[in-house]
C-alpha cells in the first residue's frame, strides 16, 4: 500500500473507491483526456471513475503492480484536483491528470518530483520511463525539466487519435544528481523551472 504524500502545495493520498464521485466531475472534460491512451473511453460513461477505480485500479494496486494517488490543494484537502500513478513495466512508469481549472500552475511538476522519489527511493527501481503523446508540450518540459533523456520515438493510439510518441527515461543516479543540483536554487526559482 502506498503512503501519503506532501509537496509544498500539495497532498497526495493513495487512491480508494470513495474517490469516484470526484474523480468522475473532474476528469471528463476533453483538455483532461486527449493526450491520454485510448483505454480510456470517449465519451466517458457516467460510471466510468467507479469503474476504472473497481475494476482496474484497485486490482492492480492490490498486485502492487501500481501505485496511484490523488491529488489535493493543502488549502483544500477535501477537494481531489487530479490524480498520478506509478506502474511496474519496460515502457510507461508514470502517469497524470490534472484537472482544468489547475493546469499551468506547476503542481503537476510538484508531484511528480515526490512520485519520482517514491520510485527511486521507496520502490527502489533503478530506471523510470514515460512515454507522452509529441503534442503535449505541458507533460514534456516536465520532462525536460527534471533531467529525463528522451530515448525513443513510435506512434500510439490516444483519445484524440493516433500520435507520434516520445518515450523519455531517467536513472535513479540521474535523479539524484537533477535533486541535489536543483536543491541549492532558491525555492522561487525551483518553482519557476517548471
Amino acid at each position: 500500500m502506498a503512503r501519503d504524500g506532501e509537496t509544498e502545495r500539495l497532498i497526495l493520498l493513495p487512491l480508494r473507491m470513495g474517490d469516484a464521485p470526484q474523480i468522475q466531475k473532474r476528469f471528463p472534460h476533453w483538455k483532461v483526456v486527449r493526450y491520454l491512451l485510448n483505454r480510456v473511453p470517449w465519451p466517458y460513461p457516467e460510471d466510468g471513475a467507479q469503474r476504472y477505480i473497481q475494476e482496474f485500479a484497485l486490482p492492480a494496486i492490490g498486485r502492487e503492480d501500481q501505485w496511484t494517488w490523488t491529488l489535493r490543494l493543502k488549502s483544500r484537502p477535501a477537494q481531489i484536483i487530479g490524480a498520478i500513478d506509478l506502474r511496474r513495466g519496460d515502457e510507461d512508469n508514470r502517469g497524470f491528470w490534472l484537472g482544468v481549472d489547475w493546469q499551468g500552475k506547476g503542481l503537476m511538476s510538484e508531484a511528480c518530483v515526490w512520485v519520482n522519489d517514491y520510485w527511486f527511493d521507496t520502490l527502489r527501481f533503478r530506471l523510470m520511463r514515460v512515454a507522452k503523446a509529441a503534442p503535449n508540450t505541458a507533460s514534456r518540459r516536465i520532462s525536460e525539466k527534471q533531467g529525463m533523456r528522451l530515448v525513443g520515438m513510435n506512434e500510439k493510439e490516444y483519445v484524440c487519435g493516433r500520435l507520434p510518441t516520445e518515450v523519455w527515461e531517467i536513472t535513479a543516479e540521474e535523479w539524484s544528481g537533477w535533486k541535489a543540483a536543483n536543491a541549492k536554487r532558491p525555492r522561487y526559482e525551483q518553482l519557476s523551472l517548471f
